[in-house]
């Protein structure tokens, strides 16, 4: 499952539970930013996913979501929310395997003046393996057919919108790949 394999994670990764933070980006129209990733070395083995990435230093979970998502969007202009979602998750990805405790925050933004966002701030294995992003409405969400992670977001999305943030974050099922 290379989920998240192209968004955010630092070339230097060698293994443990990575702590990560994630990005739910919804623009006025409640619209979600995903990145779109594949297999460094296979573009055909390819996902779509949301910004964020591993905490670098002694930097909070909260700043490490605003600083993934500026290198991988270019994105600044944002209103960081709370908690939305907590997945472990496990998987393969350039030859490696990533274990991860993820935290997915809501994010608001007004900034779609450009309609595929600049990524300006990747690592090398990022560059390798991040392909695009796109703007996605709930609807397209549901009706796709490409791989999406975390899994089940459209339906996630779908109840975000029609029910607000919930109360705390919600546990995900783990996925292990």
């Amino acid at each position: 499952m290379p989920a998240e394999a192209a968004g955010g994670y630092e070339d230097s990764y060698r293994g443990g539970l990575r702590k990560v933070a994630r990005v739910v980006l919804l623009d006025p129209e409640d619209r979600i930013l995903l990145l779109h990733g594949h297999e460094p070395d296979d573009p055909a083995d390819d996902w779509w996913f949301t910004p964020g990435g591993g905490l670098e230093g002694d930097e909070s979970r909260e700043e490490a979501a605003l600083r993934e998502l500026a290198e991988e969007t270019g994105i600044t202009d944002v209103e960081l929310g709370p908690v939305l979602w907590r997945r472990m998750c496990s998987f393969l990805f350039a030859g490696r395997r990533w274990d991860q405790d993820e935290w997915y925050y809501l994010a608001r933004t007004t900034d779609t003046s450009r309609v595929v966002p600049e990524a300006t701030g990747l690592t090398e294995l990022e560059r390798r393996s991040v392909a695009g992003a796109r703007w996605w409405t709930c609807r397209e969400l549901a009706r796709a057919h490409e791989t999406v992670y975390p899994t089940r977001l459209a339906e996630l999305l779908s109840r975000l919108l029609d029910e607000g943030p919930p109360a705390g974050p919600v546990p995900l099922d783990p996925e292990i790949v």
